[in-house]
């Protein structure tokens, strides 16, 4: 991977260098209302976004991120006005150091663009920075119920919204003792906590026999201190979702097709699943972002399957919508979508990965990029795109080969290396 990128660099050198000669970016004015905006999770595309969008209308924007990542290619944005390393979300002065920032910056709005492991801990810091700041954040319990699958298919189903059968299991003897008859659905074991890995693993069970379900499942870390549920699989199309939502009210509607791994984004309508999230948000009252994935079943029924409290790449499809700002800042009675006729969003060298591990696929995948665009690289403000490809991610693969670390894929759209127990 290494070699590859270093292959790929003096193509990327050329392409930067002629948008930098080229490119007069665009000097907005100052927005009537000017705010300075705190985004976390620097390293990821979702926060670009939401970074180029606030200070495309105006605003000033402050971007944060660990350690491990202080050499995202992001914080190298135009868009970017000052850049903060901060402890880990897990460390107990994670929330205090977002104050120092706060203050040092005299920030008006925090916007966490957080990992599934720093939802809880960005929710928490809100009591920490009321007074000082808004957070764009559902609270810490609502958080925590959200994120945990079981906890959120049994508050949907209170609610009247539909939802998979799930049960929560604490120990592999409850699936060898389930009983799968009460279903014509098969079942999947997914893990509550958040696990890079496991994730993908969507296996129908119960397998053929008693034995190679019993293999399957002692194959899984399910204990009483990490338990996982065991979740209808309803078969039909998958969708995700992203909502922006002030006061129970969506501010920002996003809907797309989806897979277990995705990283391709384009704008769908689908009434009955807006309908869904719609009712959900109002039921919950607050103020976040809520990303909800669904499978729409053959009758068009939408059933939700996980929901997390927390920004999605999907947001990346409002590249060229002016308006995105305004919708985070300020309550609308109308949801703002995507602009009609955007071009779907996707990652250049996730589409090339996959045309050289499938030469197949090649022409599906070139017709990705000709008709998309690249969620990363913008020809006014093209060192984000650079530096994520030949720094920020050769820098993550040193340092696990150093370490000899383990590691699945490289996912350029979060910026960085999918590994066991990773964040």
């Amino acid at each position: 991977m290494l070699a590859g990128l270093a292959l790929t660099l003096p193509v990327d050198l050329a392409v930067t260098a002629a948008a930098l000669l080229t490119t007069r970016p665009a000097r907005p004015a100052p927005a009537a209302d000017r705010r300075t905006v705190l985004i976390s999770g620097g390293k990821m595309t979702k926060a670009l976004q939401l970074a180029r969008s606030f200070a495309a209308a105006g605003h000033r924007v402050v971007l944060v991120e660990k350690a491990a990542y202080r050499f995202t290619g992001h914080r190298f944005s135009r868009a970017v006005h000052a850049f903060h390393v901060v402890p880990d979300p897990r460390d107990p002065g994670y929330a205090a150091a977002l104050l120092d920032v706060v203050r040092a910056e005299g920030v008006d709005l925090y916007v966490p663009v957080c990992s599934p492991v720093a939802s809880e801990f960005d929710a928490a810091a809100a009591e920490v920075l009321a007074g000082h700041c808004e957070v764009l954040s559902l609270d810490a319990a609502t958080v925590r119920t959200l994120d945990d699958k079981h906890a959120f298919t049994a508050l949907a189903a209170s609610l009247g919204l539909s939802v998979p059968d799930t049960h929560r299991i604490t120990d592999p003897q409850q699936v060898l003792e389930f009983d799968f008859t009460r279903s014509t659905r098969p079942y999947v074991l997914k893990s509550i906590a958040y696990d890079p890995v496991h994730r993908l693993d969507l296996t129908p069970l119960p397998r053929p026999t008693r034995a190679e379900t019993a293999a399957f499942v002692a194959g899984k870390p399910i204990s009483p201190d990490n338990p996982w549920i065991l979740q209808e699989f309803v078969t039909g199309t998958e969708v995700c979702t992203h909502s922006t939502v002030r006061d129970g009210v969506v501010t920002v509607w996003c809907c797309c097709p989806s897979s277990a791994f995705q990283v391709n984004y384009t704008q769908v309508d689908r009434p009955r699943i807006r309908e869904w999230a719609t009712r959900f948000a109002a039921a919950l009252g607050g103020t976040g972002q809520v990303s909800l994935d669904f499978i729409e079943a053959e009758d068009g029924t939408p059933f939700a399957i996980e929901c997390n409290p927390r920004t999605h790449s999907a947001i990346t499809m409002f590249h060229d919508h002016p308006g995105l700002a305004d919708a985070y800042l300020h309550a609308r009675d109308v949801p703002l979508e995507p602009r009609p006729g955007s071009r779907p969003t996707y990652w250049t060298y996730h589409e090339l990965w996959r045309a050289l591990s499938d030469p197949r696929t090649a022409p599906a995948r070139w017709r990705v990029v000709r008709e998309g665009t690249d969620a990363v690289f913008d020809r006014a403000d093209p060192l984000p795109y650079l530096v994520l490809h030949h720094v920020q991610i050769p820098l993550l693969l040193l340092r696990s080969l150093r370490s000899r670390g383990a590691w699945s894929r490289i996912d350029f759209n979060i910026g960085k290396l999918v590994q066991p127990a990773g964040d």
